[in-house]
């Protein structure tokens, strides 16, 4: 699982049969920075497309899951889908000695 912020909604008229009814969403991934607090991720990948399965809204930081999890959490496991958003952070406390 990897942590995001989610900064905008994707709109597709015409895709997969299976997404239809499925809300998608543009998630920039998060990582820890050196005072403790969550930021913009540097490193590789830094935005995904992914299945909102919370109701999740523009600038919430959320949990998603990649790969097969994402499929079967959607509830369609045959579903083409890559980044399923399954939880809204509250908070998230990270120890500033780890992260350098």
């Amino acid at each position: 699982m990897k942590l995001g912020r989610v900064v905008g909604n994707v709109v597709a008229t015409r895709k997969d049969d299976r997404l239809i009814g499925h809300k998608l969403l543009i998630v920039r991934l998060l990582s820890p920075k050196g005072d403790g607090d969550l930021g913009p991720s540097v490193k590789g990948e830094n935005f995904i497309i992914a299945v909102d399965m919370v109701g999740a809204g523009i600038g919430e930081d959320v949990i998603v899951c990649s790969g097969s999890s994402a499929a079967k959490s959607s509830g369609v496991p045959d579903a083409p889908i890559d980044g399923a958003i399954v939880g809204i952070v509250d908070s998230a406390d990270v120890d500033p000695r780890e992260v350098g």
